[in-house]
């Protein structure tokens, strides 16, 4: 009975946390990571601005967490997803579903990177990175199995320009309309295969 407290502090103050990175994606999307302040965050979740620092030690590290997670989360999916899959066409169709599923559902997030990568302090930047080419390494032995005859450069072309293709749906795709997915991933498959 003595965990009960702690387990309860413990989910309340990361379901805080997690609020807390949501309302930022959302705000440093619409406004850009230097106008949002730390009473903008606290009001956004109900809070005051200094309780920010509860969670997070300032809003640079609140960046840095977001992208950092945003980066871990691809990662990990990609890799389970490449784990259970029967052979590299199945993984990379997978692959291809996942992608699209976060771009399209996280929108804010991928702006936020797009925007903001650049402000992420030393380290955190260099995890994030770090992280992406490991997750494009995912994707790219899967296309050199599906396509042996493209050379790394060729690959390494399709690929970058397949992300950007997914990754500017927050900028291009109008929220809400249906069988973006679908198109997006069509699309995706023909850069990558065709």
């Amino acid at each position: 009975m003595a965990d009960e407290p702690t387990t309860w502090r413990a989910t309340q103050k990361a379901n805080r946390r997690a609020e807390l990175m949501t309302a930022a994606a959302r705000l440093f999307a619409e406004r850009g990571f230097g106008a949002v302040s730390t009473a903008d965050l606290g009001e956004a979740v109900g809070m005051t601005g200094p309780a920010l620092y509860r969670h997070f030690a300032s809003k640079d590290a609140l960046l840095a967490a977001l992208l950092v997670d945003a980066s871990e989360r691809l990662l990990e999916g990609g890799r389970a997803l490449v784990g259970a899959a029967s052979d590299p066409a199945v993984a990379l169709e997978a692959l291809i579903g996942f992608h699209v599923d976060f771009a399209t559902s996280d929108a804010d997030v991928i702006r936020v990177q797009d925007r903001e990568l650049a402000n992420l302090p030393g380290d955190a930047g260099r995890q994030v990175r770090r992280l992406q080419r490991a997750y494009v390494q995912e994707w790219d032995a899967l296309l050199a199995a599906l396509r042996p005859e493209l050379s790394d450069a060729e690959r390494q072309v399709r690929l970058l320009g397949v992300f950007g293709l997914l990754n500017s749906t927050p900028h291009s795709a109008p929220p809400g309309v249906a069988g973006v997915g679908d198109v997006l991933g069509a699309m995706a498959r023909r850069a990558l295969l065709g």
